[in-house]
């Protein structure tokens, strides 16, 4: 059979049609393979300090020019669990987790690991699995400067209530370690009860109004995050910062508030974004096959009346 010049023509310029069609559905693959998506997982959302430390992420990752996908264990493991199972199946290029149990978060990581997928912890460590890295506060040195602060601001003595975190955590066993550390230089003020308030502040109201009403002398209180130490000064009322001296952790813009006003003695500031951004940072390094650091320790500050100005705002 012949084909006219003109039939010959057209096939011509449909095979350069789809030659050039190919070729851009090609490249349009390439590029949406070069955009790596990872995954930040976070205990819980409904804390300021978790909202920080997510915004620092997403900045650091717009920064890197990877795509980061949130999502909210709302402190419950299980959740946690299903969540980053999704992620594993879904193909993510790497995690970060913020575990909401240390202990329980090494199985939730396991199909990660299996997948060979890089893995950061951020604030808390997971217990009983190998990570990439580990980016946190120092909190058992935090934990001391706390009792240092009480200590002072409770003029050597007196009777101290402590309201604890998540109960294995990471960030809470280290806090309340270097908190019982930093008491014993004090054997005129003595710990006469502490109880978990989840790093919630609704909660702490709750529980530090009971502990208070079963230890009606206390003179202190130190609360492992600022939710919990607003929480407990709810409860004390015109007592918060006079006959009871409250002392928190996280250095939160409410916590900062709550020392101007004069009801708060000082917080122990972490940088929550900071924590957040570089998390991102060092994963982005594994994830270009480079040598991370297995603890990437963030600072953390002692802010009181003296010093407030220089963080709040």
């Amino acid at each position: 059979m012949k084909f006219s010049s003109t039939t010959r023509a057209a096939a011509v310029t449909m095979s350069l049609a789809l030659l050039l069609g190919t070729t851009a559905c090609n490249r349009g693959g390439e590029a949406a393979t070069e955009t790596q998506s990872v995954t930040l997982a976070v205990s819980t959302l409904n804390n300021p300090f978790f909202v920080e430390l997510r915004d620092g992420a997403q900045e650091a990752a717009d920064a890197a020019g990877v795509e980061l996908e949130v999502i909210d264990a709302q402190n419950d493991s299980a959740t946690q669990t299903n969540q980053l199972a999704t992620a594993a199946t879904s193909g993510t290029d790497g995690v970060i987790i913020n575990p909401v149990d240390s202990d329980a978060a090494a199985a939730s990581v396991a199909p990660l690991i299996s997948a060979e997928t890089p893995i950061v912890a951020v604030d808390r460590a997971v217990n009983g699995a190998e990570v990439q890295s580990l980016v946190s506060s120092d909190n058992v040195a935090g934990g001391k400067q706390a009792a240092d602060e009480l200590a002072a601001a409770m003029g050597g003595k007196g009777s101290v209530i402590v309201l604890q975190g998540v109960a294995g955590t990471s960030a809470s066993r280290d806090r309340g370690a270097g908190f019982a550390e930093g008491m014993k230089a004090y054997p005129d003020i003595e710990i006469v009860a502490q109880q978990t308030a989840n790093f919630d502040r609704a909660e702490a109201l709750n529980v530090a109004t009971n502990l208070l009403q079963a230890n009606p002398g206390v003179t202190g209180v130190f609360a492992e995050n600022d939710e919990m130490a607003l929480g407990a000064i709810q409860a004390l009322g015109a007592k918060a910062g006079a006959e009871v001296k409250v002392v928190g952790f996280d250095g939160t813009a409410d916590g900062l508030a709550a020392i101007e006003a004069g009801t708060l003695s000082a917080t122990i500031a972490q940088q929550p974004a900071e924590l957040g951004k570089r998390s991102v940072e060092v994963l982005v390094q594994l994830l270009g096959d480079e040598t991370v650091e297995e603890a990437i320790p963030v600072p953390v500050t002692t802010v009181n009346t003296e010093n407030v100005a220089d963080f709040a705002g």
